[in-house]
């Protein structure tokens, strides 16, 4: 299985570069896994495809502020780091540019109340940063820090909280868990009084989402590690559901990839946290969830590989192309489509 079996054009264009006034005011495709057949609607009409004891799985993360600008102490040169993730207390694995300027001992200096010295040197521009600061760390972040926006989107964010799902709770993310930009609370009432369950897990999503497929082969790719939770509460339900044969339906692929590591841990959903690298491509038999709710992602990504393990390369390149020529948008600020 090569890359570029999952590579396709895509107009600049039709890469959304903002959100939308309305959140589910996207397109929204539907795409039968079984047979490959093709609806078109609005992402407002989900409830439409949804029905009573259904569960539909969110991921509650919220992302940090987590783009921030420093200057080394020593030479004054500009260093722009983007926070990946937490590795102990203060201790957060970084993406540097330009990383050849940042060894071990390097400190950065970001504000009168927040710096940060290098600990470790890893591969990819990646560095390990102790934290130093003055104040409740995740303030001066706020203050300090800017959303971080995926390189193909050029325009700037007006509102922050458009990168956020409505239900963002738990922060500690480096990017948005897309699929859930769509909805909003209205929508998500709407789904409740249908007698649809709405449950949460947490995945803080990291550099996976931002490094391209660059080996040839698929299986050589090397998945970077996240972390995800999953409540007593959401693993009940998910297992009731389990044996009531009743769809569990995954929001995004940060959802699916923490819902899938679970259940091939354990055979069963329950209460835990950890740490998941898990790679899901075609010829992957899934173990927990029924549909899917995602956008549509880029070429040769590991998002497109996991959503033709889901419903077929065929079938997803098929729905691709009708995408594009129906001008749907793109990424993360695009539209939507629902794989059942």
């Amino acid at each position: 299985m090569r890359t570029d079996d999952f590579d396709f054009e895509l107009k600049e264009e039709l890469i959304a570069q903002t959100p939308l006034d309305r959140r589910d005011s996207s397109k929204l495709l539907i795409l039968d896994k079984n047979t490959g057949q093709i609806e078109h609607s609005k992402f407002c009409n989900i409830v439409d495809y949804l029905t009573k004891d259904d569960v539909l799985v969110l991921n509650d993360t919220k992302v940090m502020p987590a783009r921030i600008i420093g200057v080394k102490e020593d030479t004054k040169a500009v260093i722009e780091t983007l926070m990946l993730k937490e590795k102990d207390k203060d201790e957060w694995e970084v993406l540097c540019k330009p990383a050849k300027r940042v060894k071990v001992g390097t400190k950065i200096i970001f504000s009168s109340n927040l710096s940060a010295i290098c600990t470790d040197v890893l591969d990819e521009g990646i560095r390990i940063f102790k934290f130093i600061y003055d104040g409740i760390f995740y303030e001066i972040l706020d203050e300090l820090g800017e959303m971080p926006l995926p390189l193909y989107i050029h325009e700037k964010l007006k509102d922050k909280d458009r990168y956020q799902t409505v239900y963002a709770k738990n922060i500690g993310s480096a990017a948005a868990p897309t699929a859930g930009l769509h909805f909003t609370n209205e929508l998500l009432d709407k789904i409740k009084s249908k007698g649809i369950k709405i449950v949460f897990i947490t995945l803080h999503v990291g550099l996976g989402t931002f490094r391209p497929v660059k080996v040839e082969d698929v299986k050589k790719h090397k998945m970077h590690s996240e972390f995800y939770s999953m409540s007593k509460d959401t693993a009940d339900i998910l297992n009731a559901a389990k044996k009531d044969k009743k769809r569990i339906i995954s929001v995004g692929t940060t959802s699916t990839r923490t819902l899938e590591t679970i259940m091939g841990l354990y055979g069963k959903f329950k209460e835990c946290s950890g740490w998941t690298d898990i790679f899901i491509y075609p010829g992957y038999e899934f173990k927990a969830i029924d549909a899917l709710i995602t956008n549509f992602h880029l070429p040769k990504s590991t998002l497109i590989m996991l959503v033709s393990a889901f419903a077929t390369k065929e079938y997803i390149m098929k729905a691709y192309k009708e995408a594009i020529e129906n001008e749907y948008r793109f990424f993360s600020f695009g539209d939507s489509m629902f794989i059942k």
